[in-house]
């Protein structure tokens, strides 16, 4: 009973601070609607020469060329090669202010796009060393369009904007499209962050979004706290020792191993993770070992990827990996090696009170069609950017409205989107701005 009378109060309290919270002015709204109206078509057309176009990560040489002459042509300044070939567009307003950042991602995928589409890519890439088809199978495309159409309709408001944006079109969101190093580690947001962009001026507030099918045109999602998982790639190497497959005794099985330790992760999950505070999810995607039915083999390799909704859990969920792998491998004489892919992706966790005080601009772009989202278990590095300063990530509704229960999801050689999405993308993310700067 007492639980149930805090869980109330809590939810009147945060009622009454969003409720405190100011919408963007109406008069704002319509010139806001007006402007990406009148660009709108040529926004679209961004998009489809884009998506003609796809680049995998730190590849994006032609779109950062075609995001940057842009910047230039609206008076920012411009800088490229940020953080690989990452482009960073500056606007001062006529007034002094605070600082925001609006981010948006640049890279495709290696997958062949299935969508029978007049600009559907036809684009090949080099992944890993080998040739790829290539395809804006996540929505950078659109991502970019909408941040490059914002640009312009904030330039052409240069005078009476109160305070400085500074425009993050960013590398590698993907993921490498090369082996990493270890020298050179640091790709995509993590390596923008790297390079100062949220430096000189400090930024105050971060604003990113992502299309997404579930939801139709003119719907927009948010969560505050987690949004988003965080995402490590993983490596368990298991050392036997090879025998004969008739005579087992004379050697120690890897495979046997492995299999069990496949089983024994699952109840790191299961059995030792608080599952009340946030959910985990530790998954097996590839298992590699031994070349012949009769051989048993020196060694199996797997491949698997952790999701987290906390950065404490994270760090405590692999080191319990690493000693459920190690100490069942021990037991039948062979040995486990753990190794995590770094940096991997941090939990993307939205700002509370940046929230709160922006969610009635959010309702007021969509007509009150701002919907709470459950947090969803893909990673962004977006989350390199709200760790340094109050971030805000929303998702955009891309699908036809009534169809987006059928809709291909993200990542699919089917994925596509309807293009009036774009619009409200742009719409969102100039009254965002404009309500930040706005708000004292």
């Amino acid at each position: 009973m007492k639980l149930k009378k805090i869980s109330i109060a809590l939810g009147v309290a945060m009622m009454s601070a969003m409720s405190g919270a100011h919408a963007i002015e109406e008069n704002v709204l319509k010139n806001i609607e007006t402007r990406v109206g009148a660009i709108e078509n040529k926004m679209i057309g961004w998009r489809r020469d884009i998506h003609a176009h796809p680049e995998l990560s730190n590849q994006e040489h032609r779109t950062a060329g075609l995001v940057a002459d842009h910047l230039r042509k609206l008076g920012l300044e411009v800088k490229t090669g940020v953080g690989g070939t990452g482009v960073l567009g500056v606007l001062k307003g006529g007034k002094p202010g605070k600082v925001v950042a609006l981010r948006a991602d640049m890279d495709a995928l290696p997958v062949k796009e299935l969508v029978n589409l007049p600009f559907a890519s036809r684009a090949k890439g080099t992944h890993m060393g080998k040739e790829v088809d290539v395809m804006h199978a996540c929505g950078h495309d659109a991502h970019t369009a909408i941040l490059m159409a914002t640009a312009e309709v904030l330039a052409g408001m240069k005078d009476q904007l109160p305070g400085t944006v500074k425009f993050l079109f960013q590398p590698a969101e993907e993921g490498p499209s090369e082996p990493l190093d270890g020298e050179h580690d640091h790709i995509g947001a993590l390596a923008m962050v790297d390079a100062g962009v949220l430096d000189n001026p400090k930024v105050d507030a971060v604003f990113g979004l992502h299309m997404i099918p579930a939801f139709p045109v003119g719907t927009i999602g948010y969560k505050p706290g987690p949004i988003l998982a965080s995402g490590d790639t993983f490596a368990i190497k298991v050392t036997g020792r090879q025998t004969h497959g008739g005579f087992p005794w004379n050697g120690v099985d890897p495979i046997v191993s492995a299999s069990q330790i496949v089983m024994g992760l699952q109840t790191i999950v299961s059995r030792q993770l608080n599952l009340t505070k946030e959910p985990a999810v530790i998954s097996i995607g590839s298992i590699h070992g031994g070349n012949r039915e009769n051989i048993i083999p020196e060694s199996v390799e797997l491949l698997g990827t952790l999701r987290t909704f906390d950065d404490g859990m994270r760090a405590d969920t692999q080191a319990r990996m690493r000693t459920t792998a190690e100490s069942i491998a021990q037991a039948s004489g062979a040995k486990a090696e753990v190794s995590f892919v770094k940096p991997g992706y941090s939990t993307t966790v939205n700002d509370e009170t940046l929230t709160a005080t922006m969610l009635p601009t959010l309702k007021q772009v969509t007509g009150g069609h701002a919907v709470v989202t459950p947090k969803l278990s893909a990673s962004e590095d977006f989350s390199e950017f709200s760790k340094k300063v109050p971030g805000m990530f929303f998702f955009l509704g891309s699908s036809t409205p009534g169809k987006e229960k059928t809709a291909a999801p993200n990542h699919s050689p089917k994925f596509e989107i309807d293009e009036a999405s774009l619009a409200v993308g742009a719409r969102a993310m100039t009254a965002l701005t404009l309500d930040y700067l706005a708000q004292p």
